[in-house]
């Protein structure tokens, strides 16, 4: 018999990690579950398009990882940076110290702006406009979220557009059910170091509607604000303040009432306003005050306002077959006001802040950006506004062939796109120090240009469950179409385009995962999928295009578990896209052909809770989390897009660490709980090379401790404590997009949580 209970999750107790270790994304029927469907007995699939609790997840094939709402609880993250520390394969180029605009990569894939993987909360695409413009500046905040689920490998087929590395899948408070149809609910404040306050709370439950019918409904916030850990020469802001408002209706069947089916509506706002630039420090100025924040900077300031409206449906038709649909709407209004770039009064060109950081020659410039010498800047305000729009079903069945039992998915969706970007750019004098506004640029005099995309996806998967052999073959089919339409400068009417650039894709994408139960307690598992990314709208650059293969092992038994995966990822063409955030210095959206390059590595995770080999009468959960990853640029080239610069094959992609490793321990009696993290992440160049890293390329070693504990007071109350950073290291993340910047210092918060 097939023992998925004992793989379901890698480090026991109730302060451990959920990591489902499986090689696709389908449900896989155990043996028995194949007996009883011979025998026509009930068996309801969930008919998602994505697995929703961490019971699911332990039942499919694949490198999935599922993070349950206990384990998010441990350490009361809102910085989702941090929360993927506990997930092998994942790359991680921090920025903010905060995890407001994460930059995030899976196997290789690259960081900036999240562009190369996919985004959901509760299966929605979540970037602002996922094919016109998938460099995401909005991500779902991790402080309201109840679990978090990474999929990589052929698992990843299942979501796209973008199939490279993985999905991440972010799934919001759900309507608290129980069994007595009370209402219940939550509220949880933190407060600490530089006057930061979190609440998070949420209220709602089932209760009868009439005879047929159940009514369900949750109310949800979360308020996050500190003045930041930053400082401004002469004075000015460098924290954040976020609201983020989610109501849900929903409806549901009764059993024995007809048909079983359920509406569930939903509507998320928030608003964030952070006082953060792309300006960083030079390796000197890091080395003396790391937490500096140059006088240039001081009226950057970024304002998101986003907006989610979702519909979903869902029917039983049988015991066998379901159905559920969900149409989709989001708005997302960005205006990040930042300095873009400098000059001597009078000079006839601007120097980008990026030059004027890292060219030994622009030793001028950089004293304006300090404030200590006069001169000019200039302030760009990149006004975009994005919308997408889609509606996506996902119909679901299994039957018998013979002694094989079969899983299958079909799913369709439609989904449309937009980026409008419609920006400015003001001059402001630098004069001792403080700043004058010289000239006020006109809306749309910078940059004057719509980015639209029109998709249709298509997937279909069989979940093939045959003795001890489960094969999963899927694909994926995409048609997309694209158009730039670029308007001339000053012209807010937009009376006339000056040019029109569209370009079509049509793209298959197959993938095949298998596991073979050898024992109840060992599995090998295997799988190989096609890596897609579509180019940009107007783009010339081929697609991205790789063939990506895992294949590796699982054991579990009592109180250990372990895996290890191997990974290799072979892309026939790398893109780059040239966006501010990886330094500029090209054209924003041109992209670039990176041509051949090999991305390989090892996953491994192990689990075991100690306590009672120990004999303590504690729980003592402790877990591994291991990436080994290495890349190779296959070919010679020189390229215009900064991280890769003059590329010789057989160079290393930047940002990109050899060696990750995190170690989690727990100590659990029965009203308190107490866990340590410590997080290494090996040393990484900030610019594509080999061999030893240039200083001012180097974005060194580090290990991070993060302690928290908790008290149950009474029954629904509990107080909370968090060390974030324990032993203050100081530590640079990234020399993108201009200069150094460092990851937050030691921050301690105590708060209580009240539940009801």
């Amino acid at each position: 018999m097939k023992s998925l209970k004992h793989t379901s999750t890698l480090l026991r107790g109730r302060g451990a990690f959920a990591l489902t270790a499986a090689l696709i994304a389908g449900p896989a029927l155990a043996q028995e579950e194949a007996s009883a469907l011979k025998e026509e007995t009930v068996h309801i699939l969930k008919g998602l398009v994505v697995t929703s609790t961490a019971e699911e997840t332990s039942e499919v094939g694949g490198s999935v990882t599922f993070i349950d709402k206990e384990e998010l609880e441990t350490f009361s993250y809102t910085d989702i940076n941090r929360t993927l520390r506990l997930v092998p394969g994942v790359q991680i180029q921090e920025e903010d110290g905060y995890g407001l605009r994460p930059n995030i990569g899976i196997r290789g894939s690259g960081n900036d702006r999240n562009s190369k993987i996919v985004v959901m909360e509760d299966g929605v695409l979540m970037a602002p406009a996922p094919y016109a413009a998938p460099a995401a500046y909005y991500f779902p905040f991790t402080g309201r979220m109840e679990a978090i689920e990474i999929t990589k490998g052929p698992a990843a087929i299942k979501y796209g557009p973008s199939t490279v590395g993985g999905a991440i899948n972010l799934f919001s408070t759900s309507i608290p059910d129980n069994e007595d149809g009370s209402l219940s609910g939550s509220l949880k404040v933190l407060g600490g170091e530089d006057n930061t306050l979190r609440v998070h709370g949420y209220a709602g439950g089932w209760v009868p509607m009439n005879q047929a019918w159940d009514v369900g409904i949750l109310f949800e916030t979360l308020q996050d604000r500190t003045d930041g850990f930053k400082t401004v020469d002469g004075g000015g802001d460098t924290g954040y303040y976020i609201q983020d408002y989610v109501g849900k209706l929903a409806f549901r069947s009764k059993a024995g009432s007809g048909l079983r089916q359920a509406f569930e509506f939903k509507v998320q706002v928030s608003d964030e306003n952070s006082d953060e630039t792309y300006l960083g420090l030079t390796p000197a100025d890091f080395a003396t005050n790391p937490y500096r924040r140059y006088a240039a900077s001081r009226l950057d300031e970024m304002n998101v306002d986003h907006k989610i409206f979702q519909g979903t449906h869902r029917v039983d038709f049988d015991n066998d077959t379901n159905l559920t649909t969900t149409a989709y709407y989001t708005e997302t209004a960005r205006a990040w006001y930042k300095i873009n770039d400098v000059r001597q009064t009078g000079a006839p060109a601007w120097t980008s802040i990026s030059s004027a950081i890292s060219d030994p020659a622009n030793g001028t410039e950089r004293d304006i950006l300090r404030g200590i010498a006069d001169g000019e800047i200039r302030v760009r305000n990149n006004n975009r506004e994005y919308y997408t729009a889609g509606i996506q079903s996902v119909l679901g069945t299994t039957f018998l062939t013979g002694d094989i039992a079969h899983f299958v998915e079909a799913s369709a969706r439609y989904h449309q796109d937009e980026e409008d970007r419609f920006q400015n750019q003001d001059v402001y004098a630098m004069t001792g120090g403080q700043l004058t506004l010289i000239t006020a640029g006109a809306p749309g005099s910078q940059e004057n240009r719509v980015g639209d995309a029109k998709a249709w996806a298509f997937f279909v998967r069989d979940t093939i469950d045959w003795g001890n052999l489960t094969l999963v073959p899927g694909l994926r089919y995409e048609t997309i179409k694209l158009r730039r339409t670029d308007y001339a400068l000053n012209n807010p009417a937009r009376t006339a385009p000056i040019a029109v650039l569209e370009n079509s894709i049509d793209v298959f994408i197959p993938g095949v995962g298998a596991t073979y139960y050898l024992t109840d307690e060992w599995q090998i598992v295997g799988g190989v999928h096609r890596g897609f990314a579509a180019p940009g709208p107007g783009s010339t650059s081929s697609e991205e295009t790789s063939v990506n293969y895992e294949g590796g092992f699982r054991y579990g038994a009592g109180e250990f578990t372990f895996e290890a995966i191997g990974f290799f990822n072979d892309y026939s063409n790398l893109l780059g896209t040239c966006t501010a955030s990886t330094g500029g210095g090209c054209t924003i959206g041109a992209q670039f052909d990176g041509g051949e390059v090999d991305v390989k590595g090892l996953e491994v995770t192990a689990g075991y809770d100690a306590g009672r080999l120990l004999g303590i009468g504690l729980n003592v959960p402790l877990g591994v989390v291991y990436t080994y990853t290495t890349s190779e640029f296959k070919t010679s080239f020189s390229s215009g897009f900064g991280p890769w610069g003059t590329v010789t094959a057989g160079d290393e992609l930047p940002y990109l660490p050899k060696h990750q490793l995190t170690l989690t321990a727990g100590l659990e009696g029965e009203n308190w709980r107490t866990h340590l993290l410590a997080s290494y992440v090996d040393e990484t160049r900030s610019v594509a090379g080999t061999g030893a890293i240039p200083y001012n390329q180097l974005i060194d070693e580090r290990i991070i401790f993060d302690l928290s504990a908790e008290y149950d007071i009474v029954p629904g109350v509990t107080l909370l404590g968090i060390v974030e950073n324990l032993t203050d290291e100081v530590y640079n993340v990234s020399f993108d997009p201009a200069g150094a910047r460092p990851g937050k210092p030691r921050t301690i918060l105590g708060g209580v949580r009240f539940t009801f």
